[in-house]
């Protein structure tokens, strides 16, 4: 699964630089695959679609920190928990229910980010 960031965020920022994949960005701010990763040019997700990732994206939250799920691992292969969930000091970086992967999927996930 990844993680994600509920309401009750009070944009402290503490938790982005803690993401060793740069998976988390403040609201409103557009993402690329390529922040924080070893990703250039054409990025083959592991649902089978392609991105170019250098192109900007949709922010996923405009008010709120937010985490994209495609570039969360929950820390798996760098730590040995989540470091967002660690340091947030209102505990809202919790499992995203929607984004349910295994611990296979997120070190692939890992491998294909950082090679």
């Amino acid at each position: 699964m990844a993680i994600k960031i509920t309401d009750e965020c009070i944009n402290c920022g503490a938790c982005e630089p803690e993401c060793p994949n740069n998976a988390i960005y403040e609201g409103g701010a557009e993402w690329r695959f390529s922040d924080g990763t070893s990703v250039k040019g054409m990025f083959n997700k592991l649902d089978g679609t392609q991105i170019d990732a250098s192109a900007s994206q949709t922010p996923v939250s405009m008010d709120i920190y937010y985490i994209v799920s495609d570039k969360c691992t929950e820390c798996v292969g760098f730590h040995d928990e989540p470091q967002c969930a660690a340091v947030c000091p209102v505990d809202c970086c919790v499992d995203d229910e929607d984004v349910r992967e295994s611990k296979e999927t997120l070190e692939a996930k890992k491998a294909s980010m950082h090679s």
